[in-house]
């Protein structure tokens, strides 16, 4: 018995340590490419094209918003529980890049992606149940989705400034790269939900399911001692 609990011990600390290195990597990919952020700083006027490609590149290489996403679907079913959720997420994450990039909303880049880090903890231990063993109570997985969307959105938001987009033109910029967000994330979770499809059909789902959230919930942890270090030290 001992011998088992050692052995999973060490699995558990190089599937922590991978994940550290892994997730280092994550959030480099997930910066602004300097290619991109010059593209936009050049041009002027509108750009309906450039800009839902930066959308959807943007949430396909988002990986914290992916990882948010597939934290969301995991236990749902139906597809229309999943419509519902996933139109909360994006309805929340369009309201605060589109305000957020119109009126200039500065926030810091670190902090931000902090608590982008704190959807996806929040989001594995909601689906281990941990709320209800420790408080006794389930909070609303439906306002939790929107209330985090709209983090999301800031995120995006933080981003998008980045790049220093012109005035002119801004607002139907912001709509291509918010249509291209969609897009990017419509295509993200086709494939997730292919890929869990095939994942549930196995017999080892069940078994599996557990230590996929706690992979999920150390991946949140590390990106945000990641990006707290960030802020510290930036």
């Amino acid at each position: 018995m001992l011998g088992r609990v050692f052995t999973l011990t060490i699995k558990r600390m190089l599937q922590s340590g991978l994940l550290s290195l892994l997730c280092c990597q994550l959030v480099m990919a997930h910066a602004v490419a300097e290619g991109d952020k010059g593209y936009i700083q050049e041009v002027w006027g509108i750009h309906i094209g450039p800009f839902m490609y930066l959308g959807a590149k943007h949430m396909i290489t988002g990986y914290d918003h992916i990882l948010f996403l597939f934290g969301v679907i995991f236990f749902l079913y139906k597809l229309s529980d999943i419509a519902i959720y996933v139109t909360l997420f994006a309805i929340g994450h369009s309201v605060t890049m589109m305000l957020g990039v119109y009126f200039g909303w500065g926030v810091n880049a670190y902090l931000i992606d902090a608590i982008i880090a704190l959807s996806i903890i929040y989001k594995a231990l909601d689906n281990l149940g941990a709320f209800k063993r420790w408080f006794g109570v389930q909070p609303d997985t439906r306002k939790a989705t929107f209330i985090f969307g709209l983090f999301h959105g800031l995120g995006l938001a933080t981003k998008v400034l980045d790049y220093g987009i012109d005035e002119y033109g801004l607002l139907v910029n912001l709509v291509a790269f918010n249509v291209g967000v969609e897009l990017g994330q419509l295509a993200a979770l086709s494939l997730i939900l292919i890929a869990m499809g095939f994942w549930r059909r196995t017999a080892g789902f069940w078994k599996h399911a557990y230590n996929a959230n706690v992979f999920m919930m150390c991946a949140g942890f590390v990106l945000l001692g990641l990006q707290l270090t960030g802020y510290f030290y930036s």
